[in-house]
């Protein structure tokens, strides 16, 4: 072949493996709108056993053919708190077994029947036919479901179109795939390192699946180098996770190390016995032979190992998750300081998917960090009344100052990212959820706000030497408690947006509202009878006042939510 002829040949091949990779796009993205919120719902039933993580990661990936998306989702609940490190392990575990089902969908669907003498393949013509069914339907989900199956179509065309594009096997190529094959366990190792080389380079495991059955069926590699490029495939798929992990925090890390130890361990089980696995494997494929017929032999064999690998080594390693939470933790060991007080969202901007629940669910577990820090703002607040020196107080102030700046940014950085969602195509349900998140986080900067004045209120009270009495220090202490306890209820209802505490949330409201009432009258009457003077009682009123405030963005909170849930139901 002349240089043209080769330049021709790529072209067609880089065209068909684009057909692919936007179907594959295309199929994903309608599973995941059509599946919505139920994707996080079977996540938040894992329950401590390995078992229940790894049924939850294979049904999820299955569904959304997706594992990075996948383990995306479990780093958000893993930080979040909602997931252990060992239930996230196994989440990602179940996520290789998931990911599966695409090989098989392309050698059932993409490789059976042959097609030949047809301008356009007839399977796929056929399956985009019954996307019709849906695609003009007045409801989202059916739309969805449209969606899935036309990708399913294009995925079929694209397999087709990459077979059609690889020439035939000419000598002198066969030849020098055969020599590279003449170096036993050397040459294994090196197409495991080719494989994990091309899928880095791919980014997408479901693309190197196809080109490993593809190469095989057409002749170009036999059984044992496809099995040593599928262990070299999972092994690259690693290389995702770890760059989303990269500007996570120590959780994510380890779950990303995890899935790496997890894929490397594999590797290491199948390696010692690989050529008895791979008679076992072409045994058992040749049984299966007789039941799909239209199957070539050798691409069969290659998704049989390809399950098998991921069952047997999730099963093997389910045992061994507590050495590998040991393992990973010795990798990413705990910070000395976390780095709480400097800006950095966690979940957001490194793992953008493609779909609006999937990042929801990143912007929520982003959103529950927001929270968390506010918290831990409004807990300095006793410090500047109790401070013994202007130093120590200047240094609690600065605190304050650093994380009213850290809500800001946050604020700003999450709405950029809820609007960058909602311009896309999204579901009903996505469009209220980002809605929602929107006044979640605009209330949440406003406690931000409100804790900073209060903090400033004291600074001014120190700064003109304003000093309360035992009495007044011991109303506002009790002040401070009552709206600490409604910030922790709202904290908790962030963490599950269909099952909101609304009676606790307005209680704690109701108290904070009494309890002011209480101190207003109790106040305008010392100011009558001239129990403390002006520059005292004006400190003093806006002291309580401010801290009703914060109760009164606590629950507008509470309220986003429970209003978007029943609009939603």
């Amino acid at each position: 072949m002349n240089f043209g002829e080769v330049l021709i040949v790529l072209l067609k091949l880089a065209g068909a493996l684009a057909v692919f990779l936007f179907a594959m796009k295309l199929m994903s993205e309608g599973l995941q709108k059509y599946a919505g919120s139920r994707l996080r719902h079977i996540l938040t039933k894992i329950t401590g056993k390995p078992l229940s993580g790894i049924l939850a990661g294979t049904g999820v990936t299955a569904i959304i053919q997706s594992s990075t998306a996948t383990t995306v989702m479990t780093v958000g609940f893993a930080g979040a708190g909602l997931l252990t490190l060992g239930g996230a392990i196994a989440v990602v575990m179940g996520a290789n077994i998931g990911t599966t089902i695409t090989a098989w969908i392309i050698t059932l669907f993409g490789l059976s029947g042959s097609g030949e003498g047809e301008a356009v393949p007839l399977m796929p013509m056929i399956i985009a036919a019954v996307s019709l069914i849906f695609i003009f339907s007045k409801k989202n989900r059916m739309q969805y479901l449209g969606q899935t199956i036309i990708g399913l179509a294009l995925l079929i065309l694209g397999l087709g179109l990459m077979g059609d594009s690889v020439p035939p096997l000419n000598e002198d190529v066969a030849h020098s795939i055969a020599a590279w094959g003449q170096w036993g366990y050397w040459s294994i190792l090196l197409f495991i390192v080719v494989g994990a080389i091309l899928c880095i380079i791919l980014q997408t495991s479901s693309a190197m699946t196809a080109v490993i059955l593809l190469m095989a069926s057409q002749g170009w590699i036999d059984f044992p180098t496809s099995m040593a490029l599928v262990i070299g495939q999972n092994l690259g798929t690693t290389l995702t996770a770890q760059v989303v992990a990269m500007t996570t925090g120590t959780t994510g890390k380890r779950t990303a190390r995890a899935h790496l130890v997890f894929n490397v361990a594999g590797a290491i089980i199948f390696l010692i016995p690989f050529y008895p696995i791979c008679d076992g494997v072409m045994y058992i494929s040749e049984r299966l032979d007789g039941l799909l017929p239209s199957i070539p032999i050798i691409p069969l064999a290659i998704t049989v190992f390809h399950t098998l690998f991921n069952v047997v080594t999730t099963i093997v390693l389910a045992f061994f998750i507590p050495q590998i939470v040991k393992i990973v933790t010795w990798m990413v060991p705990d910070k000395q300081e976390e780095g709480e007080e400097e800006f950095r969202l966690t979940y957001v901007e490194p793992t953008f998917l493609s779909t609006a629940e999937l990042n929801l669910q990143s912007a929520k577990s982003e959103i529950e960090e927001f929270s968390k820090r506010v918290l831990r703002m409004y807990t300095f607040l006793p410090g500047l009344r109790t401070a013994k020196t202007d130093e120590e107080f200047e240094s609690i102030m600065d605190r304050v100052a650093k994380y009213e700046g850290i809500t800001d940014r946050m604020e700003l950085e999450l709405t950029k990212f809820l609007t960058r969602i909602g311009s896309g195509d999204v579901s009903q349900h996505a469009s209220e959820r980002v809605s929602t998140m929107m006044r979640i986080i605009d209330n949440l900067e406003s406690i931000g706000d409100t804790i900073y004045q209060i903090a400033m209120t004291r600074q001014s009270k120190r700064e003109d030497a304003v000093h309360f009495d035992a009495h007044l220090n011991d109303n506002l202490a009790h002040m401070t408690e009552l709206v600490q306890h409604a910030l922790d209820v709202m904290d908790s209802n962030l963490h599950d947006y269909d099952h909101v505490d609304l009676d606790a949330t307005y209680a704690a409201e109701h108290e904070i509202n009494v309890y002011r009432d209480q101190l207003r009258a109790e106040h305008l009457d010392a100011l009558r009878r001239g129990v403390y003077n002006y520059a005292i009682g004006n400190a003093y009123s806006s002291l309580y006042a401010l801290y009703e405030k914060l109760g009164d963005y606590v629950i507008n909170v509470t309220e986003a939510i429970d209003s978007s849930r029943k609009r939603i139901e």
